[in-house]
């Protein structure tokens, strides 16, 4: 007999991550996402910063922008830090 449709196979359902896993796994990501924008944004900043030539107000905004991107990257760090410590308790 001709089988016409393949079955998956999706294996012992032990098998499947845990719930706090995937969401570990999502707040990496976003924190890693978060992190990169930080460091796009110092770039940016240091270009607009080395363009303002002698422009009082855009150099004022560029270290705006700078404290800015320090401190999401201050951030992004310390709760990348403090999820990986909560995930080990679950």
């Amino acid at each position: 007999m001709i089988h016409l449709i393949n079955v998956a196979h999706a294996g012992v359902i032990s098998d499947a991550p845990r719930i706090s896993n995937i969401g570990m796994n999502i707040l990496n990501f976003l924190l890693s996402v978060v992190g990169i924008i930080a460091i796009i944004s110092l770039v940016l900043t240091a270009i607009l910063y080395a363009t303002s030539a002698g422009d009082e107000k855009r150099a004022r905004l560029a270290k705006k922008i700078f404290q800015a991107s320090v401190l999401g990257i201050i951030l992004a760090m310390g709760a990348f830090v403090l999820i990986a410590f909560v995930g080990q308790f679950f």
